[in-house]
């Protein structure tokens, strides 16, 4: 099973995937890495690196393989915004035979750019992230439809991890002792 954490920067995918992996006893798999490695063989100035062809496959074929060799579950925080990309990953992971648990930690506008301009991790990251915050508004629409939407203001990631843990955990089947 895959958990995959989408949604806006500043919207807490990073530190609400490390309390589901503990939840759920799954591994994180950062997807921005096959990114970074994408830039050695392609150093031109690209925008995203999701718009390079190879990343999505390679994304889905790296998220297989760790599956396969750790057992599942895993925790997928990553911002995507394009619904074909989404659905070229989901899709391709679903081929593999790991279904994908789609949720979108949201917050309003006005509270991520708080959490953006705040955020000391990655103050190189700042102006990036906020000139992607109208984007997340234009995909909102698709990712309502394609996802599980929970609201991160005024909540600790323990607490977006529980209920994220509640929706993705198929139900727990009572079967009663045999006599």
């Amino acid at each position: 099973m895959i958990v995959w954490l989408n949604g806006p920067f500043g919207a807490g995918k990073t530190t609400t995937s490390a309390e589901l992996a503990g939840r759920l006893g799954a591994r994180v798999f950062d997807p921005e890495y096959v990114g970074y490695l994408l830039r050695v063989p392609f150093p031109e100035p690209i925008d995203d690196f999701q718009h390079l062809r190879l990343w999505r496959p390679l994304v889905v074929e790296t998220a297989a393989r760790i599956h396969e060799h750790t057992g599942g579950p895993l925790v997928i925080p990553q911002t995507i915004l394009v619904a074909a990309y989404a659905r070229e990953i989901f899709d391709g992971l679903a081929a593999r035979g790991l279904p994908v648990a789609h949720f979108v930690l949201h917050a309003g506008p006005a509270e991520l750019r708080r959490r953006i301009e705040t955020d000391q991790r990655t103050p190189d990251a700042r102006q990036w992230r906020l000139d992607h915050l109208d984007a997340y508004a234009e995909a909102l629409p698709w990712l309502r439809r394609d996802a599980t939407i929970v609201d991160t203001e005024g909540r600790e990631p323990a607490e977006i991890a529980e209920e994220i843990a509640g929706k993705a955990l198929p139900p727990k089947h009572f079967t009663p002792p045999a006599p």
